[in-house]
C-alpha cells in the first residue's frame, strides 16, 4: 500500500482513493446487474417484472450519479433508453 506514498499526506491521500474506488466498484456492479436483469426481463418478455424492476434500476443509477460515479447526463441517458426499449417492446406485443 505505501510503496510510493513517501510523505503523511500521499499515504492519506491512497487510503481515500483506494475507499472511494471500492465503493465506486460496488456502485457500478449494483446498477450495471440491475440492468442486466431488466433486460433479461425484457427479452422474456415479462413486462411486470420489467415494471417491477425499472424503478430500481432507476434508483441505482441516481445514486451512482449523486455520488459522481457516473455523469448525472450518462444516468438520464440510460433510463431514458432503458424506458424506450420497454416502451418499444411493450408496444409491439399488443
Amino acid at each position: 500500500m505505501d510503496n510510493l506514498a513517501n510523505t503523511k499526506a500521499a499515504k492519506k491521500a491512497l487510503r481515500q482513493s483506494l475507499k472511494k474506488k471500492k465503493m465506486n466498484v460496488r456502485r457500478k456492479t449494483a446498477f450495471r446487474s440491475a440492468i442486466k436483469e431488466f433486460k433479461k426481463a425484457i427479452t422474456d418478455q415479462d413486462f411486470n417484472k420489467a415494471k417491477e424492476l425499472l424503478p430500481q434500476v432507476y434508483k441505482k443509477l441516481d445514486k451512482a450519479a449523486k455520488n459522481n460515479t457516473i455523469k448525472k447526463n450518462t444516468a438520464s441517458r440510460r433510463k431514458s433508453r432503458l424506458t424506450q426499449a420497454m416502451n418499444k417492446v411493450a408496444t409491439k406485443t399488443q
